[in-house]
This record gives C-alpha cells, structure tokens and sequence, in this order.
C-alpha cells in the first residue's frame, strides 16, 4: 500500500533513496529530500509491504496541475524482480486520477515500459 512520507519515515526513506545512483552521496541525499520535504508540490510515497509490513519501496514527484513527473522510484533489492515497480505505478496512477503521469531522463523508460504492460494486458 502506498503511504505519504512524513519525517517518522525519514531514515527508511533516505536508505530507499540511497539506491539511486545519483543519490549515493549523503550531502546530495540530504539536499534531495530538503527539496521534498520544502516544495509542496513534491511528494515522496513509500509503498508498505502488506506481508511484512516493511517499506520496501519509494516513488518521489513533482505534481504540476494536470501531470504527475516520476522523479525518483526505488525497490529494496530484496524485492526486486518481483513487478513491484509496475505495482507502484498503479497505485500512483489511482492516487492522483485523471493526472499523466511522466518521467525524467532517468525514469522516462520505467514509464514507457509500465505503459507498454498496461496496454497488453
């Protein structure tokens, strides 16, 4: 289930962020979630494991008037492969309703291959 970041979450939420390469330095870490934390237009969701109850994933946007920009998305490597990075997505597509959802350059192929499926199925 995905749930809206709040500072309880904060050390989790770096430790998800950690996985993005972009993210690894701690000063950089620091200053990406500083931005969510003080832009009311980014959002951070963490998606809570309903068999353990853990957060083993995060999604980070930007939430513009009528389009939602993917700019981070990260799984624990534990649960990887899994097509919980699909599930994600759903959710957040429930979430914001009628909004397109888009990516960065670095999140614009999870998007485009999450909209592949979508109209497979």
């Amino acid at each position: 289930m995905l749930i809206s970041y709040n500072e309880d979450y904060e050390k989790i939420t770096m430790g998800l962020l950690s996985y993005i390469s972009d993210l690894k330095d701690p000063e950089r870490l620091s200053e990406e979630l500083a931005l969510y934390e003080n832009d009311p237009n980014r959002n951070i969701y963490l998606w809570q494991s309903e068999e353990t109850r853990n957060l083993i994933a995060i999604i980070g946007v930007e939430e513009e008037e009528d389009l939602i920009l993917l700019r981070h998305i990260a799984v624990d490597p534990s649960f990887r492969n899994e097509g919980l990075t699909y599930v994600l997505l759903d959710h957040l597509s429930e979430k914001v309703d009628k909004k397109r959802i888009v990516g960065t350059l670095e999140t614009a192929s999870v998007i485009s291959n999450w909209q592949k499926k979508k109209t497979e199925k």
